[in-house]
């Protein structure tokens, strides 16, 4: 019953589409008949019926969209780029820094593990901060933040001083994606909101290509502490010009009667329907950006300067899955399909792009496991823009930001348990067959759980 339930929405796609223009003739008429031929909203009115937009049900405050809103998402996707670049460098840096600080593994384990749980708990906390404080000021405040955090690794000199400067970046930058989300909601109307999602959610993909082309060469020139100071400056050019062309006149700041406390958030079903998608799927990413170099060169015997290529090609063909991801469904909904045939049927194609990539372990050659697991990153980034994009089809944008803190919070926890589940299973001998079987599951597992939770998006939520 429950996977008829997941088919239903890609069956009534092609139905909807050829009785849509019949639908909203008949709204048409009933609409002039009620309010007289004066009423200059009935168009919109339609529209917002056939693709299943609400402001009761979204908090959408802006139907058709701020005026602004493709400068915007611009200056998202920068800020996410910036993010991930930051996230990166000390990765990149490790084998100069082991001989430079002399730290063993566990020390750097628990530099990388400050990041982590600081990342957890921030996002949690800057959910909550964005909806009281507002996108405009809030968002500039983390990216500050977390460009002096980042500039503050240079003046580390050992164990403490970097865990110090992780957790101070993990805290910060936890802000960048409930920042984004509740921008989004604010900004673009619903039948937009996925294709926006997908572009500024590429710049993760682009960060991590730029870090690895960056580093050697600022490295080369000025050593590691530049490379640190160095890019603290793109985040700080960021803040001033987030300010400047995000006038705050023309922000949409938090409103008081869309304040709703967490604890009255998590009672409800949508909620955890995001939460518990996130806990099952972000383990995937974590997994595929931390170990993916490890599994190239245990089966495939790729050296560290042979690594390039490979990456690349993997996070470039993931911004294009991300990009494609929001651009269906937000396609589909422009042409009239309603929001949850759109948006979970895309995600339904996603899980099901994902499948193959259980198969990358048995096979032999380098270039078509390469392109199998960007198959399955693409899917990954796909499912994320919608992903991230269901918070805002779940709750007013007033409350976005500390659901999607929340989800993001309870989808780190995920994410540290699988690195401490994946270490084992591989200190153990047993190889990455049953982790990449699992990573394939995980997306029709997670919209499993959607459908139990929400089977109807836009229905009146309830504990």
């Amino acid at each position: 019953m429950v996977i008829h339930d997941i088919l239903v929405p890609i069956a009534s796609i092609e139905r909807w589409v050829q009785y849509r223009r019949f639908n909203q003739l008949g709204c048409q008429l009933s609409t002039i008949c009620y309010m007289g031929p004066s009423d200059n909203n009935i168009g919109e009115r339609d529209k917002m019926t056939a693709t299943g937009e609400s402001n009761t049900m979204s908090g959408t405050e802006a139907p058709e969209g701020s005026p602004i809103r493709w400068r915007i998402c611009a200056l998202l996707f920068f800020a996410t780029t910036i993010n991930y670049l930051d996230r990166q460098l000390l990765g990149i840096l490790k084998p100069v820094l082991d001989g430079e600080i002399g730290w063993s593994e566990s020390d750097y384990g628990l530099v990388v593990l400050a990041f982590q749980f600081a990342y957890a708990i921030g996002l949690t906390g800057a959910g909550w901060l964005l909806d009281r404080i507002g996108t405009r000021a809030g968002y500039a405040l983390a990216t500050g933040a977390w460009s002096v955090a980042i500039g503050a690794h240079a003046l580390a000199t050992g164990l403490v001083g970097f865990a110090a400067a992780r957790f101070a970046l993990g805290l910060s930058e936890a802000g960048n994606y409930p920042a984004a989300i509740k921008t989004v909601a604010e900004h673009f109307p619903q039948r937009e909101r996925a294709f926006a999602t997908g572009l500024f959610n590429a710049g993760s993909n682009v960060g991590a290509m730029i870090a690895p082309l960056m580093v050697p060469l600022i490295l080369a020139a000025f050593g590691w502490h530049w490379v640190f100071l160095i890019a603290a400056v793109p985040g700080l050019i960021w803040v001033g010009a987030w300010l400047v062309w995000n006038p705050k006149q023309r922000s949409i700041e938090a409103k008081a009667a869309d304040r709703v406390p967490l604890r009255q958030l998590v009672r409800y079903r949508g909620t955890w329907a995001y939460a518990i998608a996130k806990f099952l799927t972000d383990p995937v990413w974590w997994f595929f950006l931390f170990w993916l170099p490890d599994f190239l060169s245990k089966t495939h015997g790729l050296a560290i300067s042979e690594f390039a290529l490979p990456l690349f090609t993997v996070y470039l063909i993931a911004d294009v899955g991300s990009i494609a991801g929001g651009w269906t469904s937000s396609t589909l909904m422009r042409r009239g399909v309603p929001v949850n045939a759109a948006r979970k049927g895309t995600m339904l194609l996603c899980a099901i792009a994902a499948l193959p990539v259980a198969l990358a372990p048995t096979l032999t050659s380098l270039w078509p496991t390469v392109l199998l697991i960007s198959l399955g990153v693409a899917a990954h980034q796909a499912w994320s823009s919608n992903l991230l994009t269901l918070v805002s089809d779940l709750v007013p944008s007033g409350q976005a930001a500390s659901v999607a803190g929340f989800g993001g919070t309870i989808g780190a926890i995920g994410g540290m348990a699988m690195a401490w589940l994946v270490g084992h299973h591989l200190d153990a001998g047993d190889g990455y067959g049953a982790i990449f079987i699992a990573a394939a599951s995980a997306y029709l597992a997670a919209l499993l759980v959607i459908q139990l939770l929400v089977p109807q998006i836009g229905a009146a939520d309830r504990p």
